[in-house]
């Protein structure tokens, strides 16, 4: 390890050591350690789903309304299949090392994150301090949609035909106008995501900011092409540490620039963090 990475790791620890409130940002590299795709480019997502690289769909023709339209049982096929891998997924062992740090603060810990995946809340952190900006692939709600309504996906098994990505098992039905359902995810050319889960949870993270004194922020694979992740990580105030492999660095030099995998980070800050506490 360089000598320049060491000490951004030791001043990471020393942020984390000095800070009253822990505000975790991430976007879909904090899942790739965990085993997931980060769906980066076509190549990337067409690795993972080669059904519809046969095809030629690409990721922003299937994450979207229309397809759900057009081809439900295609959509399900996608839908279905990242339900069931992020059930079965197991979060690695950086969620853990990120609850330490909040489990030594006054108070504790918030989690803003553009992942649909629910592994943060799998990995113990409380669902009222986890704010989804694009939803949840656990959640539902009517295509159509017949009213603002949101509900739990706990009652859905699908059933996937991998190699074709199809939907072999009866798609969610909305239980109050018995048409098709789809996730309360926002979507691209998405007009009618319920957003009122997502916009409680963003106002309870608001309300949280409000209380702490000593933020530190540690973002873990925000991606630059939908910048939301980032921007809210630069403006929450505080201390900023920004874990990126491909794109560690902030505007102006006003953070601690990590050139790491989010487990190896948090891994080697976590232990110079433990030392500092003695």
């Amino acid at each position: 390890m360089d000598a320049d990475l060491t000490a951004t790791l030791e001043q990471c620890a020393s942020a984390v050591a000095n800070a009253d409130a822990l505000l975790v940002t991430a976007g879909a590299g904090m899942g790739v350690d965990s085993g997931l795709p980060d769906f980066r480019g076509n190549q990337g997502f067409w690795k993972a789903y080669p059904a519809l690289a046969h095809s030629g769909t690409s990721f922003t023709e299937i994450a979207s309304p229309s397809a759900f339209r057009a081809d439900p049982a295609r959509a399900w096929g996608f839908y279905g299949h990242r339900l069931r891998l992020y059930r079965e997924t197991v979060p690695h062992e950086g969620f853990r090392l990120l609850r330490d740090f909040a489990d030594d603060m006054p108070w504790g810990a918030f989690v803003l994150t553009s992942n649909v995946d629910g592994q943060f809340q799998k990995a113990g952190f409380k669902p009222s301090r986890v704010a989804e900006i694009h939803g949840s692939i656990h959640h539902l709600q009517c295509l159509q949609p017949c009213r603002d309504a949101i509900w739990e996906a706990t009652g859905f098994d699908p059933r996937v035909d991998e190699a074709q990505c199809r939907l072999d098992s009866e798609p969610p039905r909305c239980p109050h106008c018995g048409g098709m359902a789809r996730p309360n995810i926002l979507m691209f050319a998405d007009w009618d995501w319920i957003d009122t889960r997502s916009a409680a949870q963003l106002e309870a993270l608001a309300a949280w900011l409000e209380r702490v004194e000593r933020l530190v922020v540690i973002e873990i694979g925000a991606g630059v092409d939908i910048p939301t992740i980032r921007r809210f990580s630069e403006r929450a105030g505080g201390a900023l540490v920004r874990i990126n492999p491909r794109a560690p660095e902030i505007p102006g030099h006003k953070g601690l620039s990590v050139p790491s995998g989010g487990l190896a980070a948090l891994t080697e800050i976590h232990r110079r963090w433990k030392i500092l506490r003695g």
